[in-house]
């Protein structure tokens, strides 16, 4: 028996794209810097089928006389910036089930997302996972290498500059720890993953090329700029090595002295 008319002419419901949030982090001081931003978000929107994955893009920008950008939220935190404290805030702003955490100086190819789904999807232990850089992966990795490759080797399998993660790993670690503010943050977040046996895999399928560290290079305060890098050598030793306040503060010090 053929069904009624009326439900011959209703539409096929069609499976809803699944959602992820991608964080940029910027600095757009300069329309240079501003452009770098948006090229990285238009590479995003043209890299898979919208009727298959939905980016939803937030832009952390931290530079408060620039503009919004496009087809992205855009928030303009109050404070310092911190690497980790601003990234925290974007990841918050979303409710995706998936969260990509970016630098905004990426190339992002067709089908990038797409491989990382695939792995989640192979593997429900998986809860963190990095795409291949094509320059910088090209000299790292041996010529026959997996598709999947797990591991937390900083720079290797875990490409700090595009993180994409289960948004339940943070009901796992709390957020990422806002005391790092630039340097050390891949490595506090690799050993937090490892220490707490939570899986991150590299997924050589999945390309998305990293341009380099525009913004930390125009930094002209150097007082700023050491805070953001060599200091936080102290703050990470501590943390994953001696913990202990005393010498932690003696090494911040004895830091202090020589720089002046």
């Amino acid at each position: 028996m053929n069904p009624p008319s009326s439900l011959q002419s209703l539409p096929t419901k069609t499976p809803q794209p699944i959602e992820i949030d991608v964080v940029f982090l910027s600095h757009a001081h300069t329309p240079a810097l501003h452009q770098i931003t948006v090229d990285a978000l238009a590479s995003l929107e043209a890299s898979e089928d919208p009727t298959q994955i939905r980016f939803l893009s937030i832009v952390v920008e931290s530079h408060r006389d620039s503009g919004d950008y496009p087809a992205a939220t855009t928030i303009h935190p109050r404070g310092n910036f911190g690497y980790h404290r601003f990234m925290n805030i974007g990841v918050q702003a979303g409710g995706a089930p998936f969260v990509c955490m970016c630098n905004n100086d990426l190339v992002f190819h067709p089908g990038w997302a797409t491989q990382i789904l695939k792995a989640f999807a192979c593997d429900p232990a998986l809860m963190s996972a990095s795409p291949r850089c094509g320059q910088f992966h090209a000299r790292v990795l041996p010529p026959n290498h997996d598709d999947i490759i797990t591991g937390y080797q900083n720079g290797v399998h875990v490409a700090g500059w595009c993180l994409f993660v289960r948004r339940a790993l943070f009901q796992q670690i709390g957020g990422l720890d806002e005391r790092f503010r630039f340097w050390y943050c891949d490595d506090d977040y690799r050993l937090t993953l490892q220490s707490r046996g939570l899986k991150h895999a590299l997924i050589t399928h999945s390309r998305v090329d990293h341009l380099g560290s525009y913004t930390l290079n125009t930094l002209t305060d150097s007082r700023n700029k050491a805070r953001m890098t060599s200091r936080q050598a102290l703050l990470f030793h501590y943390k994953w090595g001696h913990r202990s306040w005393v010498l932690y503060w003696l090494k911040r010090l004895k830091y202090s002295l020589l720089r002046h």
